[in-house]
């Protein structure tokens, strides 16, 4: 069994995301550790892209600067490295498929079976087209995590029942970012996912106050935050992991 139902063994996930290397690696692991004493149980890890279609402009700017600061694929393999001498809670990657296909496919996942990564969410590759990178990420181990979005109308069952990992249900159309109100009728999705696996449930896509995380995390098995934890490290650069620590503390006392 993949390594990521630990993470919903214990009541309803909180699942931070930071984006590698904003403002500099160091600055990363310790917000990730800094999580992961306040209560996540689950870290998505995003792997800066420079085109990154899926995000708003919280994760964009995030992911220009960490870039721009020169940080690369083979240096946050060494940061996973590093973090995994005393961080257990599972960590996923999120990046896009450009970046997995110029680094080389097989190479790419490889390595994170090899330093601890459980799981890979590309949010540009359609369900259909997974099969570039499912028979690797099945050899060694590593879940292609699916999302599953309001768009996805009719084919929620059929994503629901090849789905490896955890689901990640995306409240809200458009790109990631803070929401005001987060009006999708996602009780009739989750049902339908419910009725076609028993892989957990995570809600991501514009999740930043507690009560959001508690009313999202109330319909499923856990809550994703994003733009909001980015917006902080931005705001607080190398003094981030503090104020981050206690958002995600915060966040993960409403969850449960």
């Amino acid at each position: 069994m993949s390594n990521i139902h630990s993470a919903f063994e214990q009541g309803k996930a909180f699942i931070p995301f930071l984006t590698c290397g904003d403002p500099d690696l160091e600055t990363t692991a310790r917000c990730v550790r800094a999580c992961v004493k306040n209560g996540a149980t689950l870290i998505e890890l995003g792997i800066p892209f420079s085109d990154p279609t899926a995000e708003g402009p919280v994760i964009q700017g995030a992911s220009l600067r960490a870039l721009r600061g020169g940080v690369t694929t083979d240096r946050i393999f060494d940061l996973v490295r590093e973090l995994r001498r005393d961080v257990s809670v599972p960590m996923v990657f999120m990046t896009y498929a450009n970046v997995v296909f110029s680094y080389g496919a097989e190479k790419f996942i490889s390595t994170c079976r090899q330093i601890g990564i459980d799981g890979l969410i590309l949010p540009d590759i359609p369900f259909e087209e997974r099969e570039e990178f499912s028979p690797l990420c099945q050899r060694y181990g590593v879940d292609l995590i699916s999302m599953i979005a309001p768009t996805s109308e009719n084919r929620v069952a059929m994503i629901a029942r090849e789905a490896q990992g955890f689901i990640y249900l995306v409240s809200s159309l458009g790109v990631t970012g803070v929401r005001q109100e987060i009006t999708t009728d996602l009780a009739s999705i989750v049902r339908v996912i419910r009725e076609n696996t028993r892989l957990p449930v995570a809600v991501g896509f514009g999740i930043s106050t507690p009560e959001q995380a508690h009313d999202m995390a109330a319909l499923s098995d856990g809550a994703i935050v994003g733009s909001a934890i980015v917006r902080l490290i931005e705001r607080y650069k190398q003094d981030a992991p503090r104020y981050v620590g206690e958002y995600v503390r915060g966040m993960t006392a409403t969850l449960n």
